[in-house]
């Protein structure tokens, strides 16, 4: 079954056929690092985590750079209102974002270049540049001559002649066309500056990744990801830096996803809606997070609201609270008894559907529904009264490998499934200002009511639970409690 995503470029789902046979080279953007990242710059790591996992379910063998940008104005600007070099920062916030993205389980890439790492590489680059007359100096400063490149605009689909400047370009008088970019830029006193041919300065942000996908990755790679902001200028600068220097085409999918929404608001400072995965992670989880991510297709908006937040919640303690109830019956010495055939089936069919959802521009929505419907069906099956049978233990045993299985493409449901639905209730008894132990004591007085015969005080305490969002299940063992989500 052929993969088939969609290509910015061309504005269409195509069939992945990658340059070399059961190989794939992915680069994809990564932050600059002068502040701790947002909920929507980890979007993209939560996604091409998937690609990447699902290109090495295909069978093919992945080669996934993802770079910090640590050359940049604004690390700059961070560093001279804290009174530190600009080193300090980058190195600082490579670190924290290590921290956020190891606690959100996804694996590690295969290279994370830095620019400050890359310098060699990129003066290089601009060298060629000049010497094919795409590029030029101006007293120490290059810039990238737009007009030389005759398919300027062929990703963004924008045109030079409509371009002006001050529209998301830099205006400056030295530069021969408004539309021209900056390769690299003499240094102001207190910059950190490198050497070059031109002057000591640092490099132009577009310049940075096409010099490192080159080193790490070759000419010509199969796949670009990153943000649909960066279409334009970033990626469209890229493409006439790399094509302009080696004459062929230098990505065969341009691959973006798409930006979050607070409420259907953009992120912004002047909003004051900006949240930081440090602070969703200390309030949430990153299970929650990751879930919220891949729900959503990529190409779509994510409204991040709270309603959101809690439908996630809901979908993440339907699903645990089946790995649990799987786990608990799969631990018991039923014996080998067959699956029903029927159960066996609706896992092949759901498995075909999966398949289908992801070979079709990495479908999430359709692989939930997915996992819903064999849910549905574990839950009708197993979560019925009376002793474990050893039917129920081994459908149990067949569904608990078979959720995590694609869990593990997504980062999702590879936690314990009971510490998982205890830390769930801990953080919203918390929301709510309670805790644990009020909760245990209260239930603890309900059950003492029952075995005392006295119903109304049972009753009454059930309400006070209900009042607090409690849901209680009486069983043969005793009474069991959770948050009501």
């Amino acid at each position: 079954m052929a993969l088939y995503i969609y290509n910015t470029m061309t504005r269409t789902k195509e069939q992945f056929k990658p340059l070399v046979k059961g190989q794939v080279r992915m680069y994809v953007c990564g932050p600059t690092v002068y502040n701790l990242l947002h909920v929507g710059n980890f979007r993209g790591a939560v996604f091409y985590n998937l690609v990447r996992n699902w290109l090495e379910k295909c069978g093919h063998e992945v080669n996934y750079v993802f770079n910090f940008t640590d050359v940049d104005d604004k690390i700059i600007n961070r560093a001279q209102e804290e009174g530190v070099t600009a080193q300090e920062i980058s190195e600082k916030y490579i670190t924290e974002f290590k921290k956020d993205y190891k606690a959100l389980g996804l694996r590690p890439h295969t290279s994370n270049p830095k620019v400050s790492d890359n310098m060699d590489a990129i003066v290089d680059f601009i060298k060629e540049l000049i010497e094919k007359e795409k590029a030029y100096d101006v007293d120490g400063d290059v810039y990238y001559s737009v007009s030389s490149f005759d398919d300027y605009g062929k990703l963004s689909n924008k045109k030079i002649d409509e371009l002006e400047s001050g529209h998301r370009i830099d205006a400056d008088d030295n530069k021969k066309a408004p539309e021209d970019f900056a390769l690299w830029k003499k240094s102001k006193p207190g910059e950190p500056e490198w050497d070059s041919p031109w002057s000591k300065g640092r490099p132009g942000w577009h310049i940075e990744c096409s010099a490192m996908s080159r080193k790490l990755l070759g000419d010509c790679i199969d796949i670009h990801g990153g943000g649909l902001d960066l279409v334009f200028p970033h990626h469209e600068n890229e493409i006439a830096q790399s094509e302009g220097c080696s004459g062929h085409t230098s990505v065969k999918y341009w691959v973006h996803h798409n930006m979050i929404e607070f409420d259907k608001q953009k992120m912004s400072k002047s909003l004051g809606n900006i949240k930081t995965l440090r602070d969703f992670l200390k309030e949430y989880n990153a299970e929650i997070y990751k879930y919220l991510m891949s729900t959503s297709h990529y190409r779509s908006i994510i409204d991040f609201s709270p309603d959101q937040v809690d439908r996630s919640i809901q979908s993440l303690a339907k699903f645990y609270s089946a790995l649990k109830l799987a786990k608990d019956c799969m631990s018991l010495d039923q014996g080998l008894v067959p699956v029903p055939d029927k159960f066996h089936k609706i896992i092949d069919e759901a498995d075909d559907k999966i398949t289908r959802a992801l070979n079709d521009d990495f479908n999430t929505p359709e692989l939930f529904a997915a996992l819903f419907d064999v849910t549905r069906e574990f839950n009708k099956r197993v979560r019925t009264p009376g002793a474990v049978s050893p039917e129920k233990s081994a459908i149990s045993e067949v569904y608990y490998a078979w959720i995590r299985s694609h869990g593990e493409l997504l980062a999702l449901f590879q936690k314990s499934a009971g510490e998982f639905l205890m830390e769930l209730d801990d953080m919203l008894l918390a929301k709510k200002g309670h805790r644990r132990i009020e909760v245990d004591k209260l239930v603890d007085e309900r059950t003492q009511a029952r075995h005392n015969k006295d119903y109304a005080k049972s009753d009454e305490i059930r309400a006070q639970l209900q009042a607090l969002g409690i849901a209680v299940q009486d069983t043969k063992d005793g009474s069991v409690w959770e948050v009501a989500k």
